[in-house]
């Protein structure tokens, strides 16, 4: 789908976080990873930080993003496979107003390409709390790629068309 370079670009304020019990910031290959395409892309990283695999403790940094005004969007890496400590989806599902199943449908589909049926074992999922969008990506630096590279560096490109999340953000929490 096309870009229209006609179009004002609108940078993103995303949040990055990695969801792991062993990752630091000095090995948080997946966090980098997410952190270099969007600030390439154009967008502005509005904060950072690594939680554990803990429900609260993820909603917990979820909700301190949502309600903070500078934070568009909040992406995660990390906690979205099938074992007990995988906890990213229960937390967004405690947050989310909304979920978007097309983000893990379409997620699951492009990374078939690259790890054939293994991507069954990914729970990628996406949502809209509060007027925010919150993405959940796998915590492989493969994962973030096909992500970033293959949903959200379009979606959230305010020229991509025909549509956009961009062009939906002051829309998202009108009754």
């Amino acid at each position: 789908m096309p870009v229209d370079e006609s179009l004002t670009f609108i940078p993103v304020s995303i949040a990055v976080l990695t969801v792991s019990d062993t990752r630091t910031a000095a090995d948080d290959r997946s966090g980098d990873t997410l952190v270099e395409r969007l600030t390439a892309a154009g967008h502005t990283l509005a904060a950072r930080t690594i939680v554990r695999d803990d429900v609260p403790a993820l909603v917990a940094q979820l909700n301190a993003w949502i309600d903070d005004p500078q934070v568009d969007c909040i992406i995660t890496t990390g906690g979205t496979g099938v074992t007990g400590r995988d906890v990213t989806p229960e937390a967004f599902a405690q947050v989310w107003d909304k979920e978007i199943p097309g983000f893990g449908e379409l997620f699951r589909w492009l990374s078939y390409a690259n790890i054939g049926t293994s991507t069954v074992q990914s729970r990628a999922t996406a949502g809209v709390a509060r007027g925010t969008y919150l993405f959940a990506l796998p915590g492989s630096t493969g994962a973030v790629k096909d992500g970033w590279d293959g949903i959200l560096s379009t979606q959230l490109d305010s020229r991509h068309r025909p549509c956009n999340f961009v062009e939906l953000m002051p829309r998202l929490t009108e009754r």
